[in-house]
């Protein structure tokens, strides 16, 4: 073929190019890589105003208002973060290859300037309530950007500083309204956000070895018998930490009845997620509890019997 003709059928058949995105489609996409979803995680401010009663005094909620919100745009901006880190490993991935940033909606510039202004404008907003919370917030935002930078892939360290996001949430609460928080409620939050956390990981591990994609570095150094110890560990704990939390309501409060029945629901909805672990399911812990009929359920009568302690 001559270099005329070559060229007369490269014009006839382009190669096909991929259009860049839009502006409109790459603001849906930033609001898409920024996960609004996992807000709900951040509902954790209010356990500790809830379990001291505390919740409805005047001057509470909009401190916790301000907390909640400054969680949401810290965490929005740290999972941007992580999905530029991340971005040739998600595109390698079966599922996360369709987040915005791995599927080139949002370029990576972009998800790292926003990112810098959600992670600024959350910790000025919770100097707002009190000093106090901007500086556990502070610390939340250095751990998960280390998190993201380095330590994810450090076996122990990496499972511990994801866990740590929940417990500082916990801890944020009591902070932003000045309440002291029982060593028993902090020990339930940390072994708490250890069991979820650990059983993500094993589900993630369960998810690779079915789809044979192979496993993430920071997986890679965990076998499923050292999930799965760590996981039935944490619960063990959880379990018995709460149960002498509900002693020590119950003191508190002088209710005989009501916090020791609360262990009965807490310790059922423990054993249903972790049936859901068991089965690799808890890949993400907010989808597994908003699709769980019977965890949802188990919830509002423990915080029932909570309330009828604190509130009645």
């Amino acid at each position: 073929m001559t270099t005329s003709s070559a060229r007369r059928s490269a014009s006839a058949h382009p190669v096909p190019t991929r259009a860049p995105a839009r502006p409109s489609g790459a603001a849906v996409g930033l609001l898409r890589a920024m996960r609004p979803r996992q807000w709900t995680k951040n509902v954790l401010v209010l356990a500790a105003p809830f379990a001291a009663g505390a919740l409805l005094n005047g001057g509470t909620a909009p401190r916790l208002a301000i907390a909640f919100v400054a969680f949401s745009l810290a965490a929005s901006g740290i999972y941007l973060v992580n999905d530029a880190r991340d971005v040739e490993a998600d595109r390698a991935h079966p599922t996360k290859r369709d987040r915005p940033i791995a599927a080139g909606v949002v370029p990576v510039h972009l998800a790292l300037a926003v990112a810098g202004v959600l992670l600024s404008g959350a910790v000025a907003l919770a100097a707002l309530a009190r000093w106090e919370l901007a500086a556990l917030l502070g610390a939340y935002v250095t751990i998960q950007l280390a998190y993201c930078l380095w330590l994810k892939h450090q076996p122990v360290f990496d499972i511990c500083c994801v866990s740590s996001g929940f417990l500082l949430r916990a801890i944020a609460g009591g902070v932003a309204t000045g309440i002291a928080l029982s060593p028993w409620f902090l020990l339930v939050a940390g072994f708490g956000s250890l069991f979820m956390v650990t059983g993500k990981r094993y589900a993630e591990r369960m998810l690779a070895e079915r789809t044979h994609t192979g496993f993430r570095r920071s997986l890679e150094a965990y076998s499923a018998s050292y999930l799965r110890f760590v996981w039935a560990l944490s619960a063990t704990v959880l379990v018995t930490t709460y149960s002498m939390w509900a002693f020590e309501i119950r003191e508190a409060e002088n209710s005989p009845v009501w916090p020791l029945l609360s262990i009965a629901p807490f310790v059922m909805a423990v054993l249903r997620y972790a049936m859901e672990v068991d089965r690799g399911r808890a890949g993400e812990p907010d989808e597994v509890v908003l699709g769980d009929r019977v965890l949802q359920t188990l919830a509002v009568v423990w915080l029932g019997t909570l309330g009828v302690v604190v509130y009645g």
